[in-house]
């Protein structure tokens, strides 16, 4: 009995040792478990979590689809309460990828929100649509407020360029009306839309060193319109707006009053744009009457009998109308000399539709030039046929000079007086110089009447008068 107990013993503790051989195992196998058990039980709770939060976590999982869908249809409002909160969601849970991809698709949103707020500026937009657009960007805070103002103005000044570039060109006389009419109305709307919106009060005294206040943007992008408006009209008045320049003239005056208003008043830089136009086109059409005076000159002969249509009593004379000047009849009986002051009259009612003071000095330099070419063209004609001259050629020859400086000579001065009267001469600025002119009429009165003489005029045809300066041929005033 004792040894069977001693062997079952042995038994028992040789499979005590064998069970603690394998208790570890058995632990660790536990512990695996365990861990196992605990994060089926945490996935199961994150599940039951989801499923109760289901509806809320799909709202985030929206946004995006929902931003984007608000902004192509134009909600911009609730596209910006979904930007504010997508930013707070970024502020607390910015180490969550789906956040993040999140925060990045309603950042792409929003520059394309930011795009079409900008495209409706380039618009024919009113003022209360430029407010609510205004607002919408301050609110998106992505743009300084001097990146807003030069965006708000490089905004409505493409749509400016796209209006003005619609105007057709084949004709500069409508292409300048069209674009005064435009730039007056449009750009006048974008001086009042600037300034509603956006406040460009300054300190009287600024800091020292302080840069360029906000206001200066708004002046230099005036600055340019006003700039390029003059461009503009320059190069359609230099293409030609034949005898409309009178017309034209008072819509851009009529334009840069209208611009006063705003503290923009321009006028001062036409005067000097007509002035040079009415000057340019003064000068060409004297000097094609000149040229004419030359090509009829080459072809005149002094065979015929002068028709005394200045003189003759069978021939009724027209009567002057009032205002006007009647041209010397006697004029008539020297074709070369008519078709010469036909000449000057039309480039005379020409200027007189824009007829600035500024341009009497020029006017009489040019005829002052033209004339002394006349003289020139006679001088040349008498040299070339003086030798064959009989009796009764040189008689006519010496009635010709006489009615030029008897008869032309004198009714151009009384053209420039009705153009630029004396008065009115005299009280602008340079009223002294050209006053030494008007002083100067008496004389040369006398000058051309002891012209008149057959002596004088054979003097004259030998020996020319020597340009001195101040003793022109034609005095100005």
């Amino acid at each position: 009995r004792t040894g069977r107990a001693g062997r079952g013993f042995g038994g028992i503790e040789s499979r005590l040792g064998s069970l603690l051989e394998r208790l570890p195992a058995l632990q660790d196998a536990c512990r695996t478990f365990m861990r196992d058990a605990e994060a089926i039980a945490c996935s199961r709770r994150m599940n039951s979590l989801t499923l109760n939060r289901h509806t809320e976590i799909l709202e985030i999982l929206e946004i995006p689809q929902l931003m984007d869908t608000c902004v192509r249809n134009g909600y911009y409002e609730e596209a910006l309460e979904l930007t504010a909160y997508v930013r707070r969601l970024e502020r607390r849970h910015s180490n969550i990828p789906v956040i993040q991809s999140i925060v990045e698709e309603v950042r792409q949103s929003a520059q394309l929100m930011l795009n079409q707020l900008i495209q409706q500026l380039r618009t024919n937009i009113p003022l209360p649509a430029c407010l609510r657009v205004i607002g919408f960007l301050r609110r998106m805070d992505v743009l300084t407020e001097a990146e807003l103002r030069v965006k708000f103005l490089q905004a409505r000044d493409a749509w400016l360029r796209s209006t003005q570039a619609s105007i057709p060109e084949h004709d500069p006389y409508v292409h300048i009306t069209k674009t005064i009419e435009a730039c007056r109305v449009h750009l006048f709307d974008i001086v009042t839309q600037y300034r509603a919106i956006f406040s460009d009060e300054e300190p009287l005294v600024p800091a020292e060193a302080a840069a360029p206040g906000e206001g200066a943007i708004f002046h230099s992008w005036v600055l340019q319109k006003v700039s390029e408006f003059l461009r503009t009209l320059r190069r359609d008045l230099e293409r030609g707006v034949g005898g409309r320049l009178d017309s034209l003239l008072g819509q851009c005056m009529y334009f840069g009053l209208s611009f006063s208003r705003v503290g923009v008043d321009f006028r001062g830089q036409l005067a000097p744009l007509f002035q040079r136009v009415a000057a340019d086109t003064f000068r060409k059409a004297v000097e094609e009457a000149v040229e004419k005076f030359r090509e009829e000159m080459n072809s005149y002969t002094l065979i015929s009998a002068p028709a005394v249509l200045g003189g003759g009593a069978g021939v009724p004379v027209p009567t002057a109308q009032p205002g006007t000047l009647q041209p010397p009849m006697v004029l008539l009986d020297f074709p070369p000399l008519a078709c010469f002051l036909n000449g000057l009259l039309v480039a005379f009612n020409d200027l007189r539709l824009c007829c600035p003071i500024a341009l009497a000095q020029d006017v009489t330099a040019c005829l002052d030039s033209a004339l002394g070419e006349v003289t020139k063209t006679i001088l040349a004609f008498h040299r070339a046929e003086e030798a064959a001259f009989s009796g009764r050629e040189q008689e006519l020859f010496t009635q010709f000079c006489t009615a030029f400086l008897e008869d032309l000579l004198p009714y151009l001065n009384r053209c420039l007086q009705v153009l630029f009267p004396p008065t009115q001469i005299a009280q602008s600025t340079s009223s002294m110089k050209m006053m030494e002119g008007l002083c100067c009429l008496a004389s040369s009165n006398r000058f051309f009447t002891s012209l008149g003489t057959k002596q004088g005029m054979g003097s004259l045809l030998r020996d020319p008068p020597q340009q001195h300066q101040g003793s022109p041929m034609f005095l100005p005033f």
